[in-house]
């Protein structure tokens, strides 16, 4: 791997731009690469578009914008409408089959989709982790970094009472990556 570009994309409150810095911390702190991250944000505080970029590479990185994202993930209708566009070809969009309707993509990209906010309702009763359980469906996917990394950086970046819970969904979507 050379570089890659991340580009989540969602509403305010799905835990987009969490996920890309646990992203670019297990990659820059637990696999000793470059990582940078950005994000912008709606005006609405909640609910509001929400978008978060990581670059993860194993050389110094020049330009800190992901103009064309290797791997896209979309976890709301309009986050897809707007980035699809952007997506390179031959590459990985991922989406939660439950919120978003994948149509009009003529490119010959690789589609891996999953229930994400469902399983996190149904199966640990809180929403809230359904950002862990896309982030392990797409390292289960992708393999773009270890799960160990992840993991360590999971501890690190979320609140010590919810810590377990987050880690569970995250292996959930690892899971459910691999299998898929």
């Amino acid at each position: 791997m050379s570089e890659i570009g991340i580009r989540l994309a969602g509403l305010g409150g799905q835990g987009v731009v969490l996920s890309s810095v646990i992203i670019g911390r297990a990659a820059s702190v637990f696999e000793n690469m470059e990582a940078v991250q950005t994000q912008t944000y709606g005006s609405d505080m909640r609910g509001g578009d929400v978008c978060s970029e990581i670059i993860i590479s194993e050389q110094k990185i020049l330009y800190p914008i992901v103009n064309y994202p290797d791997i896209l993930v979309v976890l709301a209708q309009k986050a897809f409408s707007q980035h699809i566009q952007d997506l390179k070809e031959n590459r990985i969009l991922i989406t939660d089959k439950n919120l978003v309707e994948v149509n009009n993509v003529s490119k010959n990209i690789k589609h891996f989709c999953g229930s994400f906010n469902n399983i996190a309702i149904d199966k640990f009763k809180d929403n809230r982790v359904a950002n862990m359980i896309m982030l392990g469906f797409l390292i289960g996917k992708t393999k773009i970094l270890s799960q160990a990394s992840l993991e360590k950086a999971i501890v690190d970046l979320v609140p010590a009472n919810v810590m377990e819970l987050n880690i569970q969904a995250f292996y959930e979507g690892v899971i459910l990556g691999n299998n898929l």
